[in-house]
């Protein structure tokens, strides 16, 4: 997900490791998507979801992260 917000976005994303079944993406410090309970089995929100949620968030040009390991 970090490679296609750098892409799509062209901005830069820190990729943060997390718990196993963890997935957030922060803008600014601040969580703006939670794969919450369902990361653990993988099930995370639509990267559409996810890139319009950043877009939305992130149009003051600030630090974008994802922290994950929703798959192991």
């Amino acid at each position: 997900m970090a490679a296609r917000i750098r892409r799509e976005l062209q901005t830069d994303v820190e990729m943060v490791r997390g718990r196993y079944g963890e997935f957030k993406v922060l803008v600014d410090g601040k969580v703006v998507e939670d794969g919450g309970r369902a990361a653990f089995l993988g099930v995370l929100p639509s990267a559409r979801k996810i890139l319009a949620t950043v877009r939305e968030q992130s149009t003051s040009g600030g630090e974008i992260s994802t922290h994950g390991d929703a798959h192991g």
